[in-house]
């Protein structure tokens, strides 16, 4: 298993920036694709954007291309997300997820390890 957790998230202006952070413990993050989802209040848990093990290839949701990067630091056993150019509407709690596999996937369901989340709030 692998244990994760969030942090970095808080309140900025809408147009500022954040990066979030999930470092992982338990077993070899580099065996793991790596994910963030977001979860406003009163709606789904959405995907945000991936990144297979090796760094090779990430994929995001057309709500946060060109805004957002995904990145990862296997030897420290991190990933972040740099997120730019913040709008309100990405106001929500943002997720790390994990999942031993080789393929970047999109739902919620496919993925089997959680962090607890990270509050990003954003400001008109």
């Amino acid at each position: 298993q692998v244990q994760l957790v969030e942090s970095g998230g808080g309140l900025v202006q809408a147009g500022g920036s954040l990066r979030l952070s999930c470092t992982a413990s338990g077993r070899t993050f580099s065996g793991y694709v790596m994910a963030w989802f977001r979860q406003a209040p009163g709606k789904e848990r959405e995907f945000v954007a991936g990144i297979n093990r090796g760094g090779g290839r990430t994929v995001y949701a057309d709500s946060v291309k060109g805004r957002f990067t995904i990145s990862r630091d296997n030897a420290k056993n991190t990933g972040n997300l740099q997120m730019n150019s913040l709008k309100p509407e990405d106001t929500a709690v943002y997720y790390c997820a994990a999942r031993e596999t080789a393929v970047v996937f999109t739902k919620t369901r496919e993925y089997n390890f959680w962090g607890q989340g990270t509050q990003v709030t954003v400001s008109s």
